[in-house]
Parts: structure tokens; sequence; C-alpha cells
């Protein structure tokens, strides 16, 4: 929900963590504005810009394969997933949602690694518009949490 009350965490510490970020491209204007709020979150983290890789692919449903790779690599402590779907006149719309949103969750599973999915699905650009500083930040913050709960688990 959006300005949603969220709570609080004490497991913001992002000094030691290393995070992978794949931006879809489809829709760029909002996925650059994803990401640089992503990023910068990360940072106000304490999350050290050289221990953050940020690769960007076509579009939604490119996502789920680059965070494949990327968790295969067992180099990152959380990921981030980034893009922007927004409906349009076709049925497409459901099924890159659905499609993207499903593979990501299954990977976060299958790898037993965090991946926070930023990837707005949205009814037109203005909503867009409206979530996408919210939402990079948010992303970078359930990365960093999620990141710090498995470890004290492990």
């Amino acid at each position: 929900m959006f300005d949603a009350d969220k709570g609080w965490s004490d497991q913001l510490d992002g000094k030691k963590l290393s995070i992978g970020i794949v931006q879809a491209r489809f829709n760029e204007g909002i996925t650059n504005a994803l990401a640089e709020a992503c990023l910068r979150e990360l940072a106000a983290l304490g999350v050290d810009a050289k221990n953050i890789t940020h690769l960007k692919v076509p579009g939604a449903l490119e996502v789920p394969c680059a965070l494949q790779a990327l968790a295969e690599s067992e180099n990152f402590d959380a990921l981030i997933a980034l893009g922007c779907i927004i409906r349009g006149e076709t049925y497409h719309f459901e099924l890159v949602a659905n499609e993207s949103g499903s593979a990501v969750t299954r990977l976060a599973l299958d790898y037993q690694l965090p991946i926070a999915n930023a990837i707005l699905t949205v009814e037109n650009l203005a909503q867009a518009q409206a979530r996408q500083e919210e939402k990079g930040r948010d992303a970078a913050r359930v990365a960093v949490e999620m990141a710090n709960l498995l470890y004290t688990l492990a």
C-alpha cells in the first residue's frame, strides 16, 4: 500500500553487505528514478558502492534471468529487482506482471536469497511517478533488512 505504515527495523546496517541490482530499461525514466533512489538509500544504510553490482536488462521479463545469474554466483547477500510495468490495452500487462513477479519470488525461495521486488505494476505513468522514489528506497531497506535477518538465522 502506498504510504503505508511499514514499521521500524533495527537491522538496517549495510556496511558488510554485497548487493546486486537488476534494473529493467523498459519505462527507463521510471526505472532510472527507482535505481537512483535505491542507490542513495543503500549508501545511507552504509552499503559501500564497491559492493554493489548494478545490471540493466531490456524489460521486466528479463529481470529474473539476470537475478538468477547473480544468485548462482553466490557473491551477494541480497538482490534487488527494479522495473515498471504500466497497464496497456492488452493482456500483456497481466502476463508480464504475473510472470516476472512469480519468477522473482521463486528465485528468492530456490536460492534462499532475499530479493527485494520493486518492479512496479501500475495503471498509468502518474502512478509510477508517484511511487518511484519511495519504492526505490523501500527496495534498498528490504534488501538490507532481509540480508541481516537471514545472516542472524544462519
